[in-house]
């Protein structure tokens, strides 16, 4: 079981540097001091150990790996998912964006998968925002590539864009899912039981 979840990481870690090399996102970093519409890597951090709580233990090194190479976010998503797979897979979830200069807004996100992955996971979910021009430009299909390896409880990072708005979701969730899956996840401002 150990080799198949380490090859399932490597898998997943090639898949996302593939993923960030074709994408041409691999920006180098932004100084670290936020400007008035951004958040410093302190203010993520803290905001997802008040969301997280005790199962946050690995999510300053998967923030401060966003930011290096993203830079600084101007909003973020709190909130809680569903998903599963067997070849085919649909994510539902929900949440509230937050963001300096526009407020807070409600989100609901939903897509279909298809890959290598199986295994459920109920998630919390911490997704960064960048490069977002307006709230209205938060609602549209996010496409990428993504991988899951951890039974019981872990926490991981994958990157959606469209355009030149990038996402960055982290999760940390209990279940059994173990796999690689392309997809996309469609965020809408109403609930929707309509993945695509």
């Amino acid at each position: 079981m150990q080799s198949i979840i380490n090859a399932a990481k490597t898998i997943c870690l090639q898949a996302f540097v593939t993923l960030v090399a074709i994408a041409g996102l691999a920006a180098p970093a932004q100084a670290q001091q936020a400007g008035g519409t951004q958040y410093t890597a302190q203010e993520i951090v803290d905001a997802g150990h008040g969301f997280f709580g005790s199962t946050s233990g690995g999510l300053a090194k998967v923030v401060e790996r966003a930011f290096q190479s993203y830079g600084l976010p101007n909003g973020y998503i709190l909130g809680q998912e569903g998903s599963g797979a067997f070849v085919a897979g649909l994510t539902y979830g929900e949440g509230e964006m937050f963001t300096k200069n526009a407020g807070q807004h409600n989100v609901f996100w939903q897509g279909p998968s298809l890959g290598l992955d199986w295994g459920g996971q109920g998630s919390r979910s911490m997704m960064l925002v960048y490069n977002l021009p307006s709230i209205p430009a938060l609602y549209k299909r996010y496409g990428g590539v993504s991988g899951s390896a951890y039974v019981v409880a872990g926490v991981g990072m994958t990157v959606l864009t469209n355009d030149n708005v990038i996402l960055v979701p982290i999760r940390t969730g209990i279940g059994a899912r173990l796999g690689i899956n392309v997809g996309y996840l469609k965020l809408t401002d109403q609930p929707t039981w309509n993945p695509f």
